[in-house]
Parts: C-alpha cells; structure tokens; sequence
C-alpha cells in the first residue's frame, strides 16, 4: 500500500489564499505549512503503508527538503493540467507497481490513522474507496485497480465533484465504498470551526 500525500509549497500569497482576510498571506502559508506537517505525521504513524509527498509546483522548496528529512518520505513531484490529472499520474505509478494507494490532500484535520485504516481495509474487496468532504469535493480516494475516467471531466474546486465522480464509477462499472464525510481548511469559518474543535497544528515560524 502507498499513501500519496498531496501538497503545495508554502508560498505566501500563491498557497490557502481565500484564508488570508483571516490570517494574512504569510499566516496562510504557515498553516499551509503546519497541516502538511500534521498530515505527514499522522500517514507515516498509520503504519498502512509507504507515504510518499507529492509536491507542487515542484519539490525544490526548502520546506519540502525538511519534510523528506523529517519524516523519512519520498518526495515526489506532482505532473497535470489540474488535479485530477495530477492525481491520475500518482494512481497509475502506484498501481502499475502493483501497490494499491491512497492519495490524500494537507488540509484535513479531522482526518486520521483510523480513517486511513478503514479505507486501506475497503480496498481488500472494492475498486475504490473514498473519504467525500462536506464541500462538496473529497479528501481522500483510493484505489485498488485502474477505474478508467474517474478523474476526467470533473468540475475540480467544485460542489459537484463528489457526485460527478459517482457518475463516472457507475459509468466504469466500478465497485467502490464511501467513509464517513469529513471537512477541509479553506474558509475562515474553517479556520475557526480547526481552532474551536480544538485541532492542534504546528505552527513553523
């Protein structure tokens, strides 16, 4: 099993940019910065399997560097015209190595090593597995074998991605499971609802 982490480089300004009339663009890029720690933290301890951070634009920023040291990962760097290329590109490497994987985004803290567990567990008996978001989108898919167009055509940044995916498994006659819905950090109220559930980031300096 891979566990493919997905995030951007911590760039004030060009990374969480709708959280910014909350914190300010470099507040933004911390705790850009702080999820991704968290979520690397939280693959690697799962103990599902190997976890590997699949950067964008490229793995060339230093904080990138320090997350491979830190946490013993691969870097890899993400190749696509949007996300669901992208994530594509990740899910073909890995099942063409004969791993299921999972691919994962930085920015979900409700999200953790059971989660990760349960879905690594549906693939044993399932196509493909999903973790939907409340927006709308979701914050983890994985797969066990090719589903051809399952990430072509989506409306990405979308509220309909969820279901416009459904669409494309039934097209592919694919067998796949949905775990229990979770939320992302994009909005201030998210930022809040992070800070009043009492989820704990790592702020770097």
């Amino acid at each position: 099993m891979r566990i493919a982490v997905f995030a951007k480089a911590p760039v004030a300004g060009r990374v969480k940019t709708r959280l910014a009339p909350e914190l300010g663009d470099e507040g933004a890029a911390r705790l850009a910065a702080s999820l991704t720690l968290r979520t690397l933290a939280m693959a690697v301890g799962s103990g599902v399997g190997t976890v590997e951070l699949w950067c964008a634009p490229d793995t060339t920023h230093p904080f990138f560097a320090q997350c491979s040291s830190r946490f013993r990962v691969k870097l890899r760097e993400q190749s696509g015209e949007d996300l669901g290329e992208r994530m594509r590109a990740a899910v073909d490497e890995a099942l063409a190595a004969g791993s299921a994987v999972l691919v994962i985004g930085a920015d979900c803290p409700a999200l953790d090593a059971a989660v990760l567990v349960r879905a690594a567990k549906a693939l044993a008996d399932h196509d493909a597995v999903f973790v939907p978001a409340e927006d709308g989108g979701y914050v983890l898919v994985g797969m066990a074998r090719t589903v051809p167009g399952v990430f072509k055509g989506v409306a990405w940044g979308e509220d309909t991605v969820m279901q416009q995916t459904r669409e494309r498994l039934v097209s592919a006659h694919a067998r796949w499971q949905e775990l229990e819905c979770l939320w992302d950090v994009d909005r201030p109220e998210d930022y809040r609802r992070m800070r009043r559930e009492g989820y704990a980031v790592e702020m770097p300096a």
